[in-house]
C-alpha cells in the first residue's frame, strides 16, 4: 500500500462532504505549515532555493529551457481603471487568439529587447522574458494574490523597481493604443490592456521528491514532477497506484478508498495539515460534526 498525499484549496473553500469531516475529525492534526500554495510545494518538492521559479518551470514545460537564464512571466492582463485607481480584473487566460498574442508581442518586443529581457509570447495566456542569469530583480506579487486589488498595492519593490515600473506603465501605453484591444473592445472583449510581471527565477538544476506518481492540472507541479523525473499521470491512474506515494492535486475530495493507503495527508492552502491513517476510524469517541 501507498501513503497518498492531497494538496488541497484552502480549508474554508473546500466541500465538507464526506469522507473530509470523518477525516478531520479522526485524523492527527500537525503542525500548520504557513499559508500559501509556494508553502505546500516546498514540503512536496525539494530544490535549491527559497521560492518557487514558477517562469522558469512554465517555460520549460511549454518550449524547454535555458538553466543559464533567468525568466519571468509577463503575463497579458486586464486591468479596469475607476476613478480612484486601477485593479487588476483578469490575468493570463483573458481570450486572446494565437494571431491576437503574436501581434500584441511585436509591438511589445522593442521595448524589452531595449531593456536587455526579450519577450518570448509562447502562448497567448503565458507570455515570457528572458534574462541573463545574474539579472538583479525587484520583488513581484503572484496575480492570485493581487486580483480585484488596487494594482498600485503591488507594483515590483526592491532592486530596479523604478526600471520595471517603468517597463510596466510604457508597456499598458502600448497595449491601451493597440488596434487589437481596440477590435476586442468592439466585439465587447475585454482588452490585454496591461502585463502583470511574476514568478521570476531560474530553472533548478535538480529536484527531489519522495512521490513515485504525481497527478495534477498545474503546469507548475507538472513541471516540478518532470523535473524530478516522476511519472505525471491521471488522478484515476495514480490512485489504482499501490506501490508508490502519490501526489494528488486536486481543488476538491476525491473518491478515495482509505483502507488501500498507509495514510492520506491533507495539505490546505491556508496552512493546515492532517494525517489520517486507516486505523483512525476506529476513534469513535472524536463526533464527526
Amino acid at each position: 500500500m501507498a501513503a497518498l498525499t492531497l494538496l488541497l484549496p484552502d480549508l474554508a473553500r473546500v466541500e465538507r462532504r464526506p469522507p473530509l469531516p470523518l477525516w478531520l475529525a479522526r485524523g492527527d492534526r500537525l503542525p500548520d505549515s504557513g499559508a500559501g500554495r509556494d508553502v505546500a510545494l516546498r514540503e512536496c518538492f525539494e530544490f535549491i532555493g527559497t521560492g518557487v521559479p514558477v517562469a522558469a518551470l512554465t517555460h520549460a514545460l511549454d518550449a524547454g529551457d535555458d538553466a543559464s537564464a533567468t525568466w519571468l512571466r509577463a503575463d497579458p492582463a486586464y486591468a479596469m481603471v475607476d476613478a480612484v485607481t486601477a485593479r487588476l480584473m483578469a490575468c493570463g487566460d483573458i481570450g486572446l487568439s494565437r494571431e491576437e498574442s503574436d501581434e500584441l508581442a511585436r509591438a511589445l518586443r522593442p521595448l524589452f529587447g531595449d531593456a536587455g529581457f526579450p519577450l518570448d509570447a509562447v502562448r497567448p495566456d503565458r507570455w515570457y522574458l528572458r534574462g541573463p542569469s545574474e539579472a538583479r530583480l525587484p520583488a513581484f506579487a503572484d496575480p492570485a494574490q493581487v486580483l480585484g486589488d488596487d494594482l498600485m498595492r503591488h507594483l515590483p519593490r526592491g532592486d530596479n523597481e523604478r526600471q520595471w515600473r517603468s517597463l510596466f506603465n510604457e508597456a499598458q501605453v502600448i497595449l491601451h493604443n493597440h488596434p487589437v484591444n481596440a477590435r476586442r473592445v468592439e466585439r465587447g472583449q475585454i482588452p490585454a490592456n496591461s502585463l502583470w510581471f511574476w514568478g521570476a527565477g531560474k530553472l533548478p538544476e535538480w529536484v527531489r521528491t519522495r512521490f513515485g506518481a504525481v497527478a495534477s492540472s498545474d503546469p507548475v507541479v507538472i513541471a516540478l514532477a518532470k523535473v524530478a523525473k516522476v511519472s505525471v499521470v491521471d488522478a484515476h491512474v495514480a490512485l489504482a497506484k499501490t506501490d508508490a506515494d502519490i501526489l494528488l492535486d486536486t481543488a476538491a475530495i476525491p473518491e478515495i478508498n482509505a483502507r488501500r493507503t498507509t495514510s492520506i495527508d491533507l495539505k490546505f492552502g491556508s496552512g493546515e495539515r492532517v494525517r489520517y491513517q486507516p486505523s483512525h476510524r476506529w476513534r469513535i469517541w472524536r463526533r464527526v460534526r
